[in-house]
């Protein structure tokens, strides 16, 4: 993915996060160039109070921005920030607790209601704590889960995009010994028929190549070490290529990334969350980007959490961040290509 040229300077609406976490510092870093303003119309949902506490503190003393004082009342070249609680919420960098987490959500539910009624073209959400967060206002293990049900979507599919590769999950948050009672045809075919939609829709690939890993280790090794590859995996690949699909496996997860496989495939679907991820992360790092597919508006996240570790230090980089950003603007602009909107 490159820098975008088409952005017809979208307005892309951006969440703070856990406000102790990461998130503010890498917001702030990727909007403190200059380039990121003359390719969209930034709109942060969070507390300029939050903006000001870090500006001061990673020094960004240059870092400028206005205040929206009426829904979708933004200013072209400069940095927007929605103001989504009024109470003064006291910012402890590092140290997780309760008022972050429903900092959080106040940003959260603020952009996805303006995100649903058009007010913003895409959502990039920054990391947040699933402990803190989590409550009956939140009861969903991540951004994922809470915007599949806040636009009433049952089929959705978390991907995790890079130059490198494109991996979807077939579980998400889960604990592991739920995986193989999730495991089943319909499930599977239904995320690998989300992700050539995807792909096609999304990236412009016209005949994506799908690659499915198994779940077992060596995709079950003709059943010794378990039954689900060959009864319920290979079946639905069998099935979809039979369908004129150009879907293939079920691979080996080791090997199927240690010999470099991975590069021949448009699209890896993976059976659970670090399966996935690990490869993905290892090898994309700093330039991945999470991507919720199937939902009727366009989401994007950095492939990281909230960093507690170093948040406030002025050492988290923001090139995930940014990618979020470019991937938003790409994928909005391909959207309207195809819908000739553009």
């Amino acid at each position: 993915m490159t820098i975008p040229t088409k952005t017809a300077r979208y307005r892309i609406g951006i969440t703070l996060g856990d406000i102790n976490g990461v998130g503010p510092e890498v917001v702030m870093k990727a909007l403190h160039d200059s380039r990121m303003l003359n390719l969209i119309t930034p709109v942060v949902y969070g507390s300029a109070r939050v903006l000001s506490f870090y500006k001061k503190m990673l020094g960004l003393d240059d870092f400028t921005y206005s205040q929206v004082k009426s829904p979708g009342q933004f200013t072209h070249k400069n940095v927007n920030v929605v103001n989504c609680w009024e109470e003064v919420i006291e910012i402890n960098p590092g140290k997780p607790d309760a008022q972050a987490g429903k900092a959080a959500l106040l940003s959260l539910k603020q952009a996805a209601a303006d995100l649903k009624n058009g007010v913003i073209d895409a959502l990039v959400t920054a990391p947040i704590n699933k402990q803190v967060i989590h409550g009956t206002d939140f009861p969903f293990r991540g951004h994922t889960e809470f915007l599949a049900s806040y636009f009433s979507i049952s089929d959705y599919l978390m991907m995790m995009v890079s130059e490198q590769m494109r991996v979807g999950l077939v579980t998400e948050h889960i604990p592991l010994k739920e995986v193989p009672l999730l495991i089943s045809r319909d499930r599977i075919q239904t995320r690998l028929l989300i992700m050539e939609q995807t792909l096609r829709r999304e990236f412009g690939i016209n005949k994506p190549r799908m690659a499915v890993l198994g779940l077992n280790p060596h995709a079950g090794d003709g059943g010794l070490l378990g039954a689900e590859d060959d009864q319920i995996i290979k079946t639905v690949v069998d099935e979809l290529k039979n369908k004129g699909k150009l879907v293939f496996g079920p691979f080996p997860a080791d090997g199927f990334f240690a010999a470099g496989q991975y590069k021949r495939y448009d699209g890896i679907l993976a059976m659970y969350h670090d399966q996935g991820l690990i490869p993905f992360k290892v090898l994309s790092f700093e330039n991945g980007v999470n991507f919720t597919a199937g939902l009727p508006v366009v989401r994007t996240s950095p492939d990281h959490g909230t960093a507690y570790s170093i948040a406030g230090k002025n050492q988290a980089s923001e090139a995930s961040m940014r990618q979020a950003i470019f991937t938003a603007c790409d994928i909005v602009s391909t959207r309207r290509e195809n819908a000739g909107q553009n």
